[in-house]
């Protein structure tokens, strides 16, 4: 029989990915999400592409806040392990509505544990973040180097870290890995799902795909005077399918009884700027994208990149896309834009901890 994963936030970007990743690698996936930030036709989309292995994919939504509801899902099948992406992530709203951040991500994170250890589920992958780091004073982060978040959407990833190690040192017959990971970016191959946030995008290349398709006039870049190559800020930026493919990682290194609070980070190991992730999306589509310069953000780094030998070492995980093949997934993505705007379906990438 199959071994059953709960994926909390499973209809968005990352957890779409993920989750087909999953189905295709033999998983059965139970998806909630309160869709605040999704659409069920993402997971709908993900069970067609998973083609004959669809089937063992379900959807409930579910607000994590609402223990009764969660409570029903656990009694009514058993979970081997549960991946946690759902969250609020969009730093510029952190700032402005902090607790509005506190009370979605850490409390809902709290009642899903308070549930989890009530029904026997011990085993945890939680979606951390490169925000942790704050603006380091050197790079590559390393897993070991200091963390300090600049901005309440941090902080709440910060805070969720030493809740679980926490909750480990109580109960060390817990598993849990928590996952840094860097700007995730890209599409499936196929188009036909990626990154088509519900209102204003939140990250760097949904604005950019928007811009392409005559959405938005221009691309607003913010700080261009950092002590960077050009001048504007530098992330790491990963394709989404290698990050999904990190998670099933972490999932299969459950199974090893030496783990039992781990971290690792998910990324490229490289730097890139704002501008010359904008070059290569032009160069991939064809499509020249207008710039605005503004000044800096509150709460943005300067520049934040990953050392991933520990992920590579322990998790036998490799990042294999480069930052051509993240872009190219956008000629796909304009494309069927293009053909359904009536839709407003936008399969692009994003940034996502710009």
């Amino acid at each position: 029989m199959s071994s059953s994963i709960l994926v909390t936030g499973g209809a968005g970007y990352i957890g779409t990915h993920t989750v087909l990743q999953l189905l295709l690698g033999g998983y059965k996936a139970v998806v909630v999400d309160n869709l605040d930030n999704s659409s069920e036709t993402a997971v709908k989309r993900v069970q067609e592409l998973a083609g004959k292995h669809g089937s063992n994919l379900t959807f409930h939504k579910i607000d994590l806040r609402d223990k009764s509801a969660l409570e029903k899902l656990f009694a009514s099948e058993k979970f081997e392990a549960v991946i946690h992406f759902a969250g609020l992530k969009a730093v510029g709203e952190s700032v402005q509505k902090p607790l509005l951040y506190y009370d979605n991500n850490i409390v809902g994170t709290i009642v899903l544990l308070e549930v989890m250890a009530a029904h026997g589920c011990k085993n945890l992958v939680f979606s951390s973040s490169a925000t942790v780091y704050g603006s380091p004073k050197e790079v590559p982060c390393t897993e070991g180097s200091p963390i300090s978040a600049l901005n309440p959407y941090g902080r709440t990833k910060l805070f969720i870290e030493e809740i679980c190690r926490d909750f480990y040192q109580s109960d060390k017959t817990w598993k849990i890995i928590l996952l840094r990971y860097f700007n995730p970016v890209g599409a499936h191959p196929s188009g036909y799902i990626g990154e088509d946030p519900r209102g204003i995008p939140n990250n760097l290349m949904p604005f950019v795909q928007q811009v392409a398709v005559g959405r938005r006039p221009a691309l607003t870049v913010y700080g261009t005077d950092y002590k960077t190559k050009d001048g504007t800020g530098v992330r790491d930026y990963i394709h989404v399918v290698d990050l999904a493919d990190g998670h099933i990682a972490a999932v299969n290194k459950l199974s090893d009884p030496s783990v039992g609070c781990e971290v690792y980070n998910l990324g490229t190991g490289n730097g890139t700027s704002v501008l010359e992730m904008v070059a290569a999306f032009e160069k991939a589509s064809g499509k020249k994208i207008p710039l605005v310069m503004a000044a800096r953000r509150p709460g943005d780094a300067e520049v934040v990149y990953a050392e991933t030998d520990k992920a590579e070492r322990e998790l036998k995980w490799t990042q294999n896309l480069e930052l051509m093949r993240c872009v190219e997934t956008y000629g796909t993505g304009l494309a069927r834009t293009l053909m359904v705007t009536s839709l407003q379906i936008d399969v692009a990438a994003s940034c996502e901890e710009s």
